[in-house]
């Protein structure tokens, strides 16, 4: 686990850029194919795309029943992550910190030393799960915060990486208490899972009866081998490193978004943001607006291979920090954007 971390992170821009073309193509059939096995849900596999890409956290917000667990574990599957790499809890206010950052070691604490066996816990897997990841408690808070942000946890005073690549969290409701709000914060993106029901019936019916066959016999249509995990961490990698690449010129520096955001969608970017603040309320802080750079660069790169155009800022309908502002949001966003 650790040594492919190792080697995607000696690889260059000239590694990657030759094979970048291949693993978007591979991507795209990723996230189109899995959409089939789904009921109106292909806009929210294309959000776990990006954000696994661009590593950035996102929240599935919806009623229970509305296939958030089943559509992390169909990613999972179809990218063939193991379960090794694989973590996914339901936290409640009764969670300990034990059951998710791993139970303490009680042979080297006699020893004098506070060390968690981790294996088979959050800070060993690739990919994490957390269901109502708002019901932690404190402790639980504070260690996944230090994951999120800083990619580490500690192990008897010293901090160790965590090889975490890609985390949803899911909720039923997003509660508004303040000592949460630096978690919603870390989730750049949120995404409504909406009953469907009203609108697709019969297309509902007939997906829950092939789901319930498939599971009944054990069988995974959706694995098809289109993409891995791998290939996640090179798109990252290879984005991460463009986004990084300056090139000078007689003008001075040439810089990412000279190349691939263009000034007119730039000024449409930031018109949303501050239509939204000043109409709505919603404020979206100054760390998640440069998250916002990334993601929106990350879509426009998979989805059409080149800079940012104004359809890619269909991303800014995610930033709500509750239903209601996502709600707004869904409707709000295309209409200022003329989409």
């Amino acid at each position: 686990m650790m040594r492919l971390m190792t080697e995607l992170s000696s690889l260059t821009l000239d590694d990657l850029a030759a094979d970048a073309s291949e693993i978007r193509a591979r991507l795209n059939r990723f996230r189109t194919s899995l959409g089939r096995f789904f009921v109106k849900r292909q806009h929210i596999i294309d959000l776990m795309v990006v954000s696994a890409v661009a590593r950035e956290p996102l929240l599935l917000v919806g009623v229970p029943g509305t296939a958030k667990s089943e559509l992390v574990t169909k990613f999972r599957d179809a990218l063939g992550v193991s379960q090794d790499d694989y973590f996914e809890y339901l936290l409640t206010r009764f969670t300990e910190p034990s059951e998710v950052m791993g139970p303490i070691d009680i042979k080297q604490l006699r020893e004098g030393r506070f060390v968690r066996r981790v294996g088979g816990r959050l800070p060993d897997a690739k990919l994490v799960f957390l269901d109502e990841v708002f019901k932690s408690n404190s402790a639980i808070l504070n260690a996944l915060l230090t994951v999120i942000n800083e990619r580490k946890y500690y192990q008897d005073g010293q901090p160790v990486k965590v090889p975490l690549e890609v985390l949803f969290g899911a909720t039923n409701e997003i509660p508004e208490h303040a000592e949460l709000g630096a978690l919603r914060d870390r989730f750049a993106l949120k995404v409504i899972c909406h009953s469907v029901q009203d609108d697709h019936f019969v297309e509902l019916i007939d997906a829950g009866l092939d789901g319930q066959t498939h599971k009944e016999t054990n069988a995974r249509p959706w694995v098809e081998g289109h993409a891995s995990l791998d290939d996640i961490l090179r798109a990252g990698r290879y984005l991460t490193l463009t986004m990084a690449d300056q090139k000078e010129t007689r003008d001075g520096v040439e810089r990412d978004r000279d190349r691939f955001f263009p000034e007119e969608v730039m000024r449409e970017f930031r018109r949303v943001l501050k239509t939204i603040r000043r109409e709505d309320e919603i404020f979206v802080s100054d760390r998640r607006v440069v998250k916002l750079y990334r993601l929106l660069r990350t879509r426009a790169w998979l989805f059409h291979g080149g800079r940012v155009e104004r359809d890619d800022l269909r991303l800014l309908a995610h930033l709500g920090e509750t239903r209601e502002e996502l709600a707004l949001l869904e409707e709000k966003v295309p209409t200022l954007l003329g989409l």
